[in-house]
């Protein structure tokens, strides 16, 4: 499973689809962030694409010698912005894709647009999400959660973006999700829908009767119509089949509809138009050495971590992380809180890592830490942040502990490591996910902690396995999986999550949320909300 390879498909089998000749791409604002991950404007150019236009663009030339390659999201403004489009065409024909489910009305608006017949294609191509690297994606979604529920809006976009990765990547999962996860668990419940129950649940089966006298515009022959698996054959294949199954087999139902053919397909016809079209474009940029860019990032980098302590921060941020040493612990982040040279940004974080970790220990001494946050002239904002990052991932919801394992083999390992020593300070951590993948992998994920959505269960240990974390995936979970596809024969494993986090966009999620601490911060902080579930799928084949 490759998702740069994905999404790089469709993008080549739409170029190849529209023939040889000069071309624009035309997009959206999402479709054009996720072309420009997979593609260089260089590699797009060889494709004999020439121009690279967005479709909310008001200042758009008049090109009748170029095919126009439309890549959108089936959202209504990009419909409405197509509609006007294809009654005043700019270019001599139109290949038309949509990056998810696009529904029937609105190929029907496309199709009464089209009167001067310049559309070719329409079709669905399931690349609606960023591809990062090859086994990690990002839906580029911050502030998904209102409280402890999801956002309505975010939970549907979500689910169609998620069931066009599952498409893209021709999957169909068994789902398995965090039971202390409420999130995790109405996602799993949006993807993994049978035709037969989302018929139910949205529209009503009464008698094999579905009635759509309210659907707007519904023509009198179906106001009332009948699904039976005895008369019905696409209904009977497909009635017990999960959403992303159903939504791959309608688009080929749909496929004679939306392609509409011209009658003839204008082309440069001589080399004036041709000379024309290379006077009237604006040249590329050269790009600037990649030796040069890149010892301008590490020389920045460098500065900022000798400016703010970082490596001594670092090192205190993965004992509080990593070892059990409390006292040790407490000394190391006192002592940085008195160092000028962290910022309250960092310092902050410190406190917050204090507190996760030793949220309950007899010994705890977050008021202190508090108040010596205070005395170093750290914002309200950030002190606030110490007690909402507890309130939204503290100990009393998680499924696992993060930090103290409590199984004999985990307790012996960690043992064993603190006599070996770690080669690297920096680098001692690894992400909670490696031991739920590695649990998964060798078939010992524990049911009670990650059940199954279904009565459906995996016999054989899973070889393609996606994670979608509710909340947002890290670099560091990325290098995880990385690491286990390189280790591990005949597993292959996709990272994704509503976005890819660092610690202030992080922040600003759990900001998002709306979760408060109402405690004082001379209080120690308890309350808790779960943090981000993981939401599991698993290829029923092994």
């Amino acid at each position: 499973m490759n998702v740069v390879f994905a999404v790089k498909q469709y993008i080549s089998k739409m170029i190849e689809d529209s023939g040889p000749g000069m071309k624009v791409l035309l997009m959206d604002k999402e479709t054009t962030g996720i072309v420009s991950m997979v593609y260089t404007q260089l590699e797009i150019l060889q494709k004999e694409v020439y121009l690279f236009e967005r479709i909310d663009s008001q200042n758009r030339e008049i090109m009748k010698h170029l095919k126009a390659i439309c890549f959108l999201r089936p959202t209504k403004g990009n419909v409405d912005y197509m509609i006007q489009e294809l009654r005043r065409p700019k270019y001599s024909i139109y290949f038309i894709y949509f990056s998810n489910v696009i529904s029937k009305s609105d190929v029907k608006s496309l199709a009464e647009a089209d009167e001067q017949e310049v559309v070719a294609e329409v079709q669905e191509f399931y690349g609606d999400y960023i591809a990062v690297n090859p086994h990690l994606f990002s839906l580029n979604i911050l502030g998904c959660c209102q409280g402890r529920n999801w956002d309505p809006a975010q939970l549907s976009r979500t689910t169609q973006r998620l069931t066009a990765l599952l498409l893209s990547l021709k999957k169909c999962p068994m789902i398995r999700y965090q039971l202390s996860s409420e999130a995790a668990k109405r996602l799993a419940e949006c993807v993994k829908w049978t035709y037969q129950a989302m018929v139910h649940e949205l529209l009503g089966i009464n008698n094999n009767r579905i009635d759509l006298s309210r659907v707007p515009g519904i023509s009198k022959d179906l106001r009332e119509v009948v699904l039976s698996a005895e008369n019905d054959e696409f209904y009977a294949h497909n009635m017990y089949l999960n959403f992303a199954e159903i939504g791959s087999n309608i688009k080929n139902l749909m496929e004679d509809f939306q392609k509409k053919k011209p009658k003839q397909q204008q082309k440069l016809e001589s080399i004036a138009d041709m000379k024309a079209f290379v006077e009237n474009y604006p040249q590329f940029k050269k790009m600037s050495g990649p030796v040069s860019k890149h010892v301008t990032v590490v020389g920045e980098l460098s500065r900022l971590v000798n400016e703010r302590n970082l490596l001594e921060v670092s090192e205190v941020e993965q004992e509080l992380a990593c070892q059990n040493d409390h006292s040790s612990a407490l000394q190391n982040v006192k002592r940085l809180l008195q160092n000028p040279k962290v910022t309250e940004f960092d310092a902050a974080r410190l406190v917050m890592l204090y507190a996760l970790h030793y949220e309950r220990h007899s010994s705890n001494s977050l008021p202190g830490l508090m108040m010596d946050l205070r005395n170093k002239g750290v914002s309200e904002k950030f002190r606030k942040l110490v007690s909402a990052v507890v309130e939204y991932g503290g100990k009393r919801v998680r499924g696992s502990d993060l930090f103290s394992p409590k199984d004999a083999v985990a307790i012996t390992k960690q043992f064993l490591k603190g006599l070996k020593g770690v080669k690297n300070v920096y680098t001692q951590h690894q992400p909670f996910l490696h031991e739920t993948l590695d649990q998964l992998i060798k078939g010992k994920l524990k049911e009670n902690l990650y059940p199954y959505l279904g009565p459906s269960t995996l016999r054989d240990r899973p070889q393609d396995i996606i994670v979608f974390v509710i909340g947002g995936a890290t670099y560091e979970e990325a290098l995880t999986v990385y690491n286990l596809n390189r280790t591990t024969p005949g597993v292959r494993i996709v990272l994704g999550g509503t976005t890819v986090h660092n610690t202030k966009s992080f922040l600003e999620e759990v900001l998002a949320s709306g979760l408060h601490s109402r405690s004082k911060e001379s209080s120690q902080a308890t309350s808790s909300l779960q943090i981000p579930g993981w939401y599991r799928h698993q290829d029923s084949q092994s």
